[in-house]
């Protein structure tokens, strides 16, 4: 990193680069890093300045505390409904989806260092990284249509690219939980580690790659990630916002989300 750049104050990440090296910290502990509309914005900005550090070659992405993320905040999602204008609504629904490309499109290769749950939204940002490493007792799942409202954020087309279209169907619509052996049989993880060994596999990982070339590193990103839009569009994703909206307006999905709200006020 040159002398000359600053790292960013952020309100609920941290974001620190040390040479070839970089870290995100997802910094709202005390919600289990649940993903509000600051941190999508906040998620947004630390993508592109982390783009902008040319000595950066890789990015660890982790949560603080006990979660990687408990998923996206549906108090912040409660605001949606009171936005007035409905460019305003579309905006603030389609945060998640703007993160999710911004992460997978940072210059430097990713890593999800992944403990504890990992849920809904959570999990769409650890399918934006790059490589996906996680402890043997994290906790998955895909929680929205039990909360009245359709995986958005681009979750559908990067989930049936890492682990095909009947399992992430299976998994958005049941809402069950699975475990790490499960999400690395199907192809969602590169590693999965004891609790105790995932900073020293990370690192280790980390280290291998920083040591890379970064001309390759970035062209190997480029084309795959080039082949898996082929292989699935994240094109479409912009009309995530109106699907979400629509579930405001539908009365299964309000019923679901008023319980949900109703019980975690």
């Amino acid at each position: 990193m040159s002398e000359t750049a600053e790292v960013p104050g952020f309100e609920t990440i941290d974001v620190t680069a040390e040479g070839a090296v970089g870290e995100l910290v997802l910094n709202r502990p005390e919600k289990l890093n649940a993903l509000s509309g600051v941190l999508l914005k906040e998620l947004i900005d630390a993508s592109a300045w982390f783009t902008g550090q040319g000595e950066v070659k890789v990015v660890v992405v982790r949560g603080a505390g006990r979660a990687f993320s408990a998923g996206a905040d549906l108090t912040a999602f409660a605001g949606v409904e009171g936005e007035t204008s409905e460019t305003a609504r579309l905006e603030a629904a389609d945060l998640g989806r703007r993160m999710a490309d911004a992460l997978t499109s940072t210059r430097p290769l990713t890593i999800a260092r992944i403990h504890g749950h990992c849920v809904g939204g959570g999990l769409v940002v650890a399918a934006a990284c790059d490589l996906r490493v996680a402890a043997s007792d994290a906790r998955f799942s895909i929680p929205e249509v039990d909360l009245g409202i359709p995986l958005a954020w681009g979750g559908i087309p990067r989930l049936v690219r890492e682990i095909g279209p009947a399992a992430t169907k299976e998994l958005v619509l049941t809402c069950r939980e699975f475990g790490p052996q499960e999400a690395m049989q199907l192809g969602f993880l590169n590693r999965v580690v004891a609790p105790e060994k995932l900073s020293e596999e990370v690192n280790g990982l980390v280290s291998k790659l920083a040591g890379q070339p970064a001309y390759s590193l970035e062209l190997t990103k480029r084309q795959v990630n080039q082949v898996a839009e082929e292989a699935g569009s994240t094109e479409s994703s912009g009309v995530d916002a109106a699907s979400l909206l629509g579930a405001l307006e539908d009365p299964e999905s309000l019923v679901k989300m008023s319980s949900y709200l109703g019980g975690h006020g």
